[in-house]
Protein backbone atom coordinates (compact mmCIF):
# COMPACT_ATOMS: atom_id res chain seq x y z
CA UNK A 1 0.00 0.00 0.00
CA UNK A 2 1.60 3.32 -1.04
CA UNK A 3 1.65 6.39 1.94
CA UNK A 4 -1.46 8.26 -0.12
CA UNK A 5 -3.67 5.27 0.20
CA UNK A 6 -2.61 5.13 3.87
CA UNK A 7 -3.20 8.16 4.19
CA UNK A 8 -6.86 8.41 2.70
CA UNK A 9 -7.55 4.82 4.47
CA UNK A 10 -7.17 6.37 7.33
CA UNK A 11 -8.84 9.59 7.24
CA UNK A 12 -5.96 11.75 7.25
CA UNK A 13 -4.68 14.60 5.16
CA UNK A 14 -0.87 13.25 4.35
CA UNK A 15 1.25 10.30 5.94
CA UNK A 16 4.69 10.46 7.01
CA UNK A 17 7.07 8.04 6.76
CA UNK A 18 9.77 7.61 9.44
CA UNK A 19 12.83 6.19 8.92
CA UNK A 20 13.69 2.83 11.15
CA UNK A 21 17.46 4.27 11.22
CA UNK A 22 19.13 7.60 10.03
CA UNK A 23 21.09 7.13 6.76
CA UNK A 24 24.88 8.44 7.92
CA UNK A 25 26.94 8.62 5.07
CA UNK A 26 30.61 8.17 7.12
CA UNK A 27 33.53 9.67 5.12
CA UNK A 28 36.35 7.78 4.22
CA UNK A 29 39.81 8.90 6.37
CA UNK A 30 42.16 10.58 4.49
CA UNK A 31 44.08 8.36 1.75
CA UNK A 32 47.29 8.70 4.35
CA UNK A 33 45.33 7.65 7.10
CA UNK A 34 43.94 4.82 5.76
CA UNK A 35 47.62 3.40 4.38
CA UNK A 36 49.05 4.02 7.84
CA UNK A 37 46.30 2.15 9.08
CA UNK A 38 46.68 -0.83 6.97
CA UNK A 39 50.43 -0.45 7.67
CA UNK A 40 49.57 -1.22 11.27
CA UNK A 41 47.53 -3.94 10.52
CA UNK A 42 49.91 -5.35 8.29
CA UNK A 43 52.74 -5.10 11.21
CA UNK A 44 50.68 -6.84 13.57
CA UNK A 45 50.19 -9.42 11.62
CA UNK A 46 53.75 -10.06 10.86
CA UNK A 47 54.50 -10.07 14.51
CA UNK A 48 52.41 -13.01 15.02
CA UNK A 49 54.99 -15.62 13.45
CA UNK A 50 57.46 -13.52 16.14
CA UNK A 51 55.51 -14.48 18.79
CA UNK A 52 55.34 -18.42 18.32
CA UNK A 53 59.34 -17.99 17.68
CA UNK A 54 59.08 -15.97 21.19
CA UNK A 55 56.75 -18.53 22.76
CA UNK A 56 58.98 -21.61 21.54
CA UNK A 57 62.68 -20.44 22.02
CA UNK A 58 62.55 -18.45 24.88
CA UNK A 59 64.81 -20.13 27.98
CA UNK A 60 62.94 -20.47 31.20
CA UNK A 61 65.12 -17.92 33.03
CA UNK A 62 66.84 -14.95 32.44
CA UNK A 63 69.38 -12.01 34.13
CA UNK A 64 68.88 -8.92 32.93
CA UNK A 65 71.68 -7.11 33.37
CA UNK A 66 69.94 -3.31 33.61
CA UNK A 67 66.48 -4.77 36.19
CA UNK A 68 66.75 -1.94 38.58
CA UNK A 69 66.49 0.43 35.93
CA UNK A 70 63.79 -0.77 34.10
CA UNK A 71 60.98 -0.95 36.58
CA UNK A 72 62.47 2.15 37.65
CA UNK A 73 62.01 3.73 34.48
CA UNK A 74 58.79 2.10 33.72
CA UNK A 75 57.34 3.33 37.05
CA UNK A 76 58.91 6.74 36.36
CA UNK A 77 56.62 7.13 32.88
CA UNK A 78 53.53 6.10 35.06
CA UNK A 79 53.75 9.19 37.35
CA UNK A 80 54.33 10.99 34.56
CA UNK A 81 51.73 10.18 32.90
CA UNK A 82 49.47 10.41 35.65
CA UNK A 83 50.72 13.34 36.87
CA UNK A 84 50.10 14.96 33.24
CA UNK A 85 46.55 13.37 32.80
CA UNK A 86 45.54 15.40 36.66
CA UNK A 87 46.86 18.32 35.47
CA UNK A 88 45.38 18.03 32.16
CA UNK A 89 41.64 16.77 33.97
CA UNK A 90 42.13 19.34 36.42
CA UNK A 91 42.11 22.30 33.62
CA UNK A 92 39.51 20.25 31.96
CA UNK A 93 41.47 19.86 28.91
CA UNK A 94 40.64 17.04 26.62
CA UNK A 95 43.84 16.14 25.44
CA UNK A 96 44.01 14.77 29.07
CA UNK A 97 42.94 11.60 26.90
CA UNK A 98 45.95 11.16 25.36
CA UNK A 99 48.42 10.43 28.46
CA UNK A 100 45.73 8.73 30.07
CA UNK A 101 45.12 6.38 27.61
CA UNK A 102 48.79 6.32 27.76
CA UNK A 103 49.09 5.90 31.37
CA UNK A 104 46.33 3.22 31.38
CA UNK A 105 48.67 0.94 28.94
CA UNK A 106 51.55 1.30 31.28
CA UNK A 107 49.62 0.68 34.44
CA UNK A 108 48.17 -2.97 32.79
CA UNK A 109 51.86 -3.68 31.60
CA UNK A 110 53.38 -3.14 34.95
CA UNK A 111 50.74 -5.04 36.89
CA UNK A 112 51.03 -7.85 34.25
CA UNK A 113 55.13 -8.18 34.47
CA UNK A 114 55.13 -7.25 37.79
CA UNK A 115 52.65 -10.71 38.58
CA UNK A 116 54.56 -12.88 35.89
CA UNK A 117 58.12 -12.31 37.07
CA UNK A 118 57.32 -12.43 40.97
CA UNK A 119 58.69 -15.65 42.65
CA UNK A 120 56.40 -17.76 44.40
CA UNK A 121 55.40 -16.41 47.43
CA UNK A 122 55.82 -13.27 49.60
CA UNK A 123 56.92 -11.65 46.11
CA UNK A 124 54.31 -12.97 44.09
CA UNK A 125 51.46 -12.26 46.82
CA UNK A 126 52.83 -8.42 46.80
CA UNK A 127 52.70 -8.10 42.86
CA UNK A 128 49.39 -9.25 43.31
CA UNK A 129 48.04 -6.94 45.72
CA UNK A 130 49.97 -4.14 43.79
CA UNK A 131 48.19 -5.41 40.44
CA UNK A 132 44.42 -5.37 42.35
CA UNK A 133 44.72 -2.24 44.85
CA UNK A 134 46.58 -0.05 43.03
CA UNK A 135 48.02 -0.40 39.48
CA UNK A 136 44.74 -1.86 37.83
CA UNK A 137 42.76 0.67 39.42
CA UNK A 138 44.57 3.34 38.06
CA UNK A 139 44.47 1.65 34.62
CA UNK A 140 40.72 1.74 34.92
CA UNK A 141 40.44 5.28 36.30
CA UNK A 142 42.93 6.73 33.44
CA UNK A 143 40.89 4.67 31.06
CA UNK A 144 37.67 6.12 31.90
CA UNK A 145 38.50 9.37 31.47
CA UNK A 146 40.23 8.71 28.22
CA UNK A 147 36.54 7.49 26.85
CA UNK A 148 34.70 9.47 28.87
CA UNK A 149 37.08 12.66 27.08
CA UNK A 150 36.68 11.06 23.56
CA UNK A 151 33.15 10.14 23.60
CA UNK A 152 31.72 13.99 24.82
CA UNK A 153 33.73 15.35 21.91
CA UNK A 154 32.91 12.94 19.17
Amino acid sequence: MRNDELAGAEGLDHAEVIPLHEETEESLPPRGMRRSGWLLVACGLALLPWLYMLATGLPATATAAHWPLAWVGLDALEALGLIATGLLAARGNRLHALPATATATLLVVDAWFDTTTAAPGGDFATAVAMALGVELPLAALSGRLAVRALSRHA
